[in-house]
């Protein structure tokens, strides 16, 4: 069964949205582990808030290695209403995601990677379908903004940590995985 990861920058008090606001560098060590974290990556779930800020601006991005990937990969887009702004490799899948997602981890293939999508990654986490968050947590307190983890969601689950590494710009990388025990 394909693995479903979860990727989020994300300040030290939670907030996961407008990464912009407190990632102020994105150093080498951070790279390495974009890459290290899309290169098992072969589909991308996206939710429809992500999906309208990320079609105009990846196609013609060169930030690598993501523009390449993102671009490339299939990308699966839960939306009720078809998007805007087209984005090749895009399925439009109104069924809920939860549903789609339980299917398509059973197809073969690599890892599917959750990337923005705050909304679309509480509901997953909420039914138990991610297996693995890979957090690059900022040092930056912002005190408001929408939290990934903790809102609202009272089910306990216990993670397993994987990683820990400290980069050059004082961020923290940790890895996780659900523990199904």
């Amino acid at each position: 069964m394909r693995k479903l990861v979860l990727y989020t920058l994300m300040s030290m008090d939670g907030v996961a949205e407008a990464p912009d606001r407190y990632v102020f560098e994105f150093d080498e060590v951070m790279y390495a582990n974009l890459a290290r974290t899309i290169k098992s990556q072969d589909a991308v779930l996206l939710g429809r808030r992500t999906y309208d800020e990320w079609a105009p601006y990846w196609p013609t991005a060169e930030e690598q290695p993501f523009a390449d990937f993102i671009n490339g990969a299939p990308k699966f887009l839960f939306s009720s209403a078809p998007p805007a702004v087209g984005w090749a490799n895009t399925t439009v899948v109104p069924a809920p995601a939860t549903e789609y997602v339980r299917t398509l981890k059973e197809r073969p293939g690599g890892d599917i990677g959750i990337h923005g999508s705050i909304r679309l990654a509480q509901a997953l986490l909420a039914a138990d379908l991610v297996d693995e968050l890979r957090l690059v947590i900022s040092p930056v307190v912002l005190g408001t903004g929408r939290r990934l983890l903790g809102d609202g969601d009272e089910q306990l689950r216990r993670w397993n940590l994987l990683r820990l590494e400290g980069t050059p710009s004082g961020a923290v990388l940790a890895d996780y995985e659900l523990s199904r025990t």
